[in-house]
């Protein structure tokens, strides 16, 4: 049994909403999952502090941004040091192309999705920065052709 397991649908249903619209008034948020405002608000600020709710953020259209090229991309460290996956680590979150980093079991290290403009941004990131880094021994890359599914909101 995980530690949130004690939510209750109320929470739940709070939960579900704001993942749908951040933006919801309080007002809305009530009517919307059948408690009061002043309730919804005091559940609110539980749930932000014990971690369930994080900051809230607006999703932007990558294809208007000019980033809608995703690259999956497994990268191989070139041994498995604390030290090297520590820089390798530290690496991944000062780049702005990578959008997601999951350490990985199987054949390879890490699983990257990276998002760019054009294959060339890629090709200079991959060859001037990624292969480039101290602690990366390989990469194969893998482009999308489409999005068939995008989600943000986990099931509650």
């Amino acid at each position: 049994m995980n530690e949130f397991s004690h939510l209750d649908i109320v929470d739940r249903q709070i939960i579900a909403a704001l993942q749908d619209d951040a933006m919801l008034s309080s007002a809305a948020l009530a009517e919307r999952v059948g408690a009061s405002a002043a309730s919804c608000w005091r559940r609110i600020k539980v749930l932000e502090s014990t971690g369930v709710l994080r900051g809230a953020v607006r999703l932007v259209d990558a294809e208007k941004l000019g980033c809608a090229i995703n690259i999956i991309c497994q990268v191989r460290l070139k041994n498995h040091a604390p030290e090297t996956v520590t820089a390798f680590v530290g690496f991944m979150q000062d780049q702005s192309e990578i959008m997601d980093c999951y350490s990985m079991s199987g054949d390879w290290d890490y699983l990257l999705r990276i998002a760019v403009g054009t294959v060339s941004d890629y090709e200079r990131f991959l060859m001037r920065t990624l292969l480039r880094h101290s602690s990366v021994g390989t990469a194969s890359s893998h482009f999308a052709l489409s999005q068939v599914k995008y989600k943000t909101a986990l099931p509650v």
